[in-house]
Formats: structure tokens, sequence, C-alpha cells
């Protein structure tokens, strides 16, 4: 009997994701354009890595706000908002002019929170952009391109962007995400390990390695599938929610950009962001 009950389970698994997939493929065909796109930056502050990390400054200003300031520029995006489920974050983000939705705090991850957002809108959008809260340099044009690859491949339901590594000891930093993309600019696989991985364990001078950058952009209804698809092993392993997207059998366009700012992912960060503004003459 718990043999019997155990392949219930998968079926039942198995056929609720197959629904899914068939519901999202009918829904495509009946749209001829996408072109409502909502930019969301999803934002919490109780991160257990870096606690409060939206609001650490950063040259004189809470990063969530400068990520905010870059964002706002970009010129594909019918609307743009914080979405939040701290008050402190909120009132900061009010103040620099930015438009805040409140979401639950046990919301687990920012793909399900920009959903949240989504719902809590009356405006129907096509597209979502997820546009991560710790790059505070985000350039406007990569978020344009990642909105305009999406619209350009029917056959994708995800866009994202990716750079070279200019500095080969990041490529085995856990905290730099990689990525391999195939010879139609399709993911493949993402990784917080070396990627691609060889029998030496070390980086390979003559080959290029990819930074996946923290902008993810999909189709607003395949947006509403994600949360119902069951968690993937791959995801789950290396911490990625991109990876549930390719484990399920959904297309993902990649766009390689110029872009030599990272993230912000533990304190140490903040030095070089501020490093790279210098550099830059950015204030």
């Amino acid at each position: 009997m718990e043999v019997k009950r155990a392949v219930a389970t998968v079926v039942s698994g198995v056929c609720a994701v197959q629904l899914c997939r068939i519901a999202y493929a009918y829904y495509r065909a009946s749209c001829t354009s996408r072109s409502r796109v909502l930019g969301v930056i999803p934002a919490r502050y109780a991160s257990s890595r870096f606690p409060g990390k939206p609001l650490v400054q950063i040259a004189g200003k809470p990063m969530i706000v400068r990520t905010y300031l870059q964002a706002k520029m970009a010129t594909t995006l019918t609307r743009l908002v914080v979405a939040t489920d701290d008050t402190r974050i909120r009132d900061a983000c009010v103040e620099a002019g930015a438009e805040v939705v409140m979401t639950d705090s046990e919301i687990p991850n920012g793909t399900e929170r920009c959903e949240a957002a989504m719902r809590n809108l009356t405006q129907k959008f096509d597209i979502v952009v997820n546009i991560q809260g710790d790059e505070p340099l985000i350039a406007p044009e990569i978020i344009d391109a990642c909105v305009t690859a999406l619209q350009k491949a029917p056959d994708a339901v995800y866009s994202t962007p990716v750079t070279p590594f200019t500095d080969r000891k990041e490529v085995l930093m856990s905290s730099r995400v990689k990525c391999v993309v195939d010879v139609n600019g399709y993911a493949m696989y993402f990784s917080r390990g070396m990627l691609p991985n060889n029998k030496e364990g070390t980086p390979d001078v003559a080959r290029d390695y990819l930074l996946h950058l923290g902008l993810q952009c999909y189709d607003a209804a395949f947006l509403t599938t994600y949360s119902k698809l069951p968690a993937t092993p791959c995801m789950l392993q290396e911490d990625l929610e991109q990876l549930k997207v390719i484990e399920h059998g959904y297309r993902m366009k990649v766009v390689t950009v110029n872009h030599s700012a990272h993230g912000v992912d533990e304190p140490a960060d903040v030095a070089s962001i501020e490093e790279i503004m210098r550099k830059k003459g950015l204030k």
C-alpha cells in the first residue's frame, strides 16, 4: 500500500505540472504581444545572510533607493514598484518617490513576492521584471534588453542577463552565480560552483565564464504558474530560484551584456560597489 500511495503522489504531482504547462501554452497561444511591463523590486528586511541589507548605506543612500533610481530610467517599464514587507523599507522608498506595494512577510522568495505585488495591482501586465534590490548599479539598458529579448522569444517564459567575468578569482566564489547557455542563447544551467567545471577544478584562462546578474524577466502568466510548480532538486541544492524553471522544462532566454558591477551579497561587497562608483564618477 505504501508503494501505491507513493506512486499516486508522484503521478499526481506530474499531472499538476502538466496541467500548468497546458494552461500556460493555451494562454500564450491567445496572446499577440507582451507590451505591458511591470517592474518589481522585491525587498525584505530579515535576510538571514545580511539582515537589513536593503537599507545599507551606499555612498550616502540606502541600497534599495539606489536600485530604484537606476531602474526607473528603463524605457520599457510601464510601471515600477518596490514590493516589501517592512515599514522601514517602505518609508525610505516613499521618501525617494517610489511606489510601494506591501506584501506578506511569510513569502519565501523574491519571485513569489513579485507575483504577490502583481496580484495586488488592478492594472494588468504581460511581463513582470524582477529587479533585485541588491543590484544598486543595475544599468537601465540591461532591463530594456531583457524585456526586448523576452518579447522577441515567444517560446520563452523568462529572460535574464549575464556578463563575462572580469576577475577570474570570482569564478570560484559561491556568492557569484555562473551560467552556461546553448548555441541559441537559451539557459542550460546555473550554479554557485565553477561552471563549466573541468578536471583541474581551476578557471580556464582560454574561456569566458558568465556571471548571472540579479534580474529576471517573466511572462506574467508564467509567473502565476511558477508558484504552483513544486520545488526541484537542483533548485534546492544550489539555492537558486531560476533552476526550477529549467528543471520543469521551460525555456529561458539569456542576454549577454557588458556590466562591470556585481550585486551586494555580503557586507564586504558594499566597499567594492562604492569603489566602482568612485572610478566611474557616480554619486
